[in-house]
């Protein structure tokens, strides 16, 4: 089939593009709605004021010591100096000086129990009740004292040579069953010091021959 091209060109040409685009923009209209004015009153409270009226309350160990502190400065007028039936005891570093008063045989030292200043050892106690025990007074005197210097065994050891010096002021005729059972006598036993040259008192280097 043979087209010509005169054909051709005539066909095209009878065609029409009419096609017309309309490019006008889409308006959007958004309608915004008015913001609502939130006015909150916010209504402070006034701040609580608490009061505390409380009194301070002492711990009961340091009223019970309070007690005892009255109690023994209304027994001992003018002082441990004052008083007639007093000894004193040394053992190690420690110094105890010890007043007798007629009582039921309570034992308090520097204004304390001594079950509880003496942390309940029932050695240490023990060194304290044989000079009392010795004599069969355990609950005829009350003692006093006041310790101070080295540890709590050799203040215990120190009161118990306090109690028995005490109790010859009592009557001379104690000193016999006292010295008996050795309570007159002062232990001079202490730690002896260290040596130069030694680890410790008597202890020496390991020798080495070379």
């Amino acid at each position: 089939m043979a087209f010509s091209i005169s054909t051709l060109t005539s066909s095209f040409s009878s065609l029409s593009f009419s096609s017309q685009v309309s490019s006008k923009p889409q308006s959007l209209t958004i309608s915004r709605a008015k913001s609502l004015s939130i006015s909150q009153s916010v209504t402070k409270a006034p701040p609580l004021s608490v009061v505390a009226s409380a009194a301070v309350a002492t711990p009961p160990v340091e009223s019970e010591t309070l007690n005892l502190k009255k109690c023994v400065k209304s027994r001992l007028p003018g002082g441990f100096a004052a008083q007639t039936l007093i000894g004193t005891g040394r053992r190690k570093c420690a110094i105890a000086r010890v007043v007798l008063q007629e009582g039921t045989g309570k034992v308090i030292i520097n204004y304390r129990d001594a079950k509880e200043y003496l942390q309940g050892n029932p050695l240490w106690l023990q060194y304290i009740k044989v000079p009392l025990v010795t004599l069969g007074y355990e609950t005829s005197y009350d003692v006093f004292v006041k310790a101070h210097g080295g540890g709590l065994s050799g203040q215990a050891q120190g009161i118990s040579l306090g109690i028995a010096r005490a109790l010859l002021k009592v009557s001379e005729d104690h000193r016999r069953p006292l010295r008996k059972e050795g309570l007159l006598t002062r232990d001079s036993r202490a730690v002896e010091r260290k040596k130069v040259g030694l680890k410790k008192a008597r202890k020496a280097p390991q020798y080495s021959k070379r």
